[in-house]
């Protein structure tokens, strides 16, 4: 893997080709996820050289991935440690989605997308404050809000950049029609969607219309939430504190192909000798127009693990054994993600 930093479109933002996404320390998919875990994780990524760290603001009822940053960087009043520079850490945020108490659902709560100019700049300061600084160098709009114009939200991001709180802007989770009405108010830095070796939607639009305007692509899942890693057994069950027991690539039938491409991959890792992990990252790194990936963790060893692709290096062989094993798989269900 090329570990060159790579900029963020026509921003002065760039990112190495590994970003540590934070999502999971938030504790609402995965059970036991502790404070003190979040908070060595984020550290053990800094000490490892993954200094593009993406948050959002809904990552936690409370912002409990923010604060995990902030306190593991030494940027806030409860940090652990010393003080990280801030000119040494990229820090992505995202603004439009928060959470809400719902007694009808279990967990009590539901997800909001709000998508209005006041609640964004609203949703900003406060994950700036719980981070412990002044500005994000990349700020997303996390989702399109239906019941707002994106011209309106875009507007919002647009004033931000202007009053210093954020260096660039990226969109996330939308479809090329709506990253166009975006870029015509707000210059687009970056676009961020999911991708990994099962699924590759964004191959036929998304992509091929930001490589050509020259933005940037981050994407998530690319171990589709450990499946590509290679630690699931087959028949295993996921509770229902587990977010991966809502999808079909974790269930039934699609479930076992999964793992049967799984196996496939193993003998390719284990020619170059490297974990499976490592040439899975390496794989989806290196393809055109993907800037950076990022990869979940929920302790520090899961970070020098993932930290590591950036020293795999594919050849041909491998790259040809990924294709047939891709093809042999087939199509799978396609997935939407907030």
């Amino acid at each position: 893997m090329n570990p060159t930093p790579r900029r963020l479109g026509s921003s002065s933002v760039s990112v190495g080709p590994l970003g540590l996404g934070c999502w999971p320390l938030a504790g609402m998919t995965r059970a036991g996820v502790t404070r003190e875990a979040a908070v060595a994780t984020v550290r053990a990524a800094f000490e490892a050289g993954i200094t593009h760290l993406d948050t959002a603001y809904c990552y936690g009822e409370r912002g409990e991935a923010d604060r995990a940053i902030g306190a593991a960087l030494g940027w806030t009043s409860e940090a652990p440690a010393g003080r990280v520079p801030r000119d040494a850490v990229v820090i992505a945020g995202k603004c439009g989605i928060h959470w809400e108490p719902d007694a009808s659902k279990d967990p009590p709560r539901r997800q909001v997308v709000d998508g209005r100019p006041e609640r964004l700049r609203a949703e900003v300061d406060e994950s700036l404050a719980r981070l412990g600084t002044d500005h994000f160098d990349l700020l997303y709009l996390h989702c399109p809000d239906p019941a707002v114009p994106i011209e309106e939200s875009a507007g919002a991001l647009k004033r931000l950049v202007d009053a210093g709180k954020t260096r660039a802007v990226g969109l996330s989770n939308a479809g090329v029609d709506l990253m166009a009405r975006f870029a015509a108010v707000c210059p687009l830095s970056a676009c961020q969607l999911h991708f990994n070796m099962l699924q590759r939607e964004i191959e036929e639009t998304a992509l091929p219309w930001c490589r050509e305007r020259g933005i940037a692509m981050v994407v998530y899942w690319p171990l589709m939430k450990g499946l590509l890693a290679g630690r699931m057994r087959r028949g295993q069950v996921f509770p229902t504190s587990d977010s991966r027991h809502k999808y079909p690539l974790f269930n039934g039938p699609e479930f076992e192909r999964n793992l049967d491409f799984v196996d496939a991959l193993r003998p390719v890792a284990a020619r170059l000798g490297v974990p499976l992990a490592d040439l899975v990252l390496a794989w989806t790194a290196e393809q055109p127009g993907i800037t950076s990936v990022l990869f979940g963790a929920t302790s520090p060893e899961q970070v020098r693990e993932n930290a590591r692709a950036r020293a795999c290096d594919l050849d041909e062989a491998a790259r040809e054994s990924i294709r047939a094993a891709i093809a042999a798989r087939g199509p799978v269900p396609r997935t939407r993600a907030v």
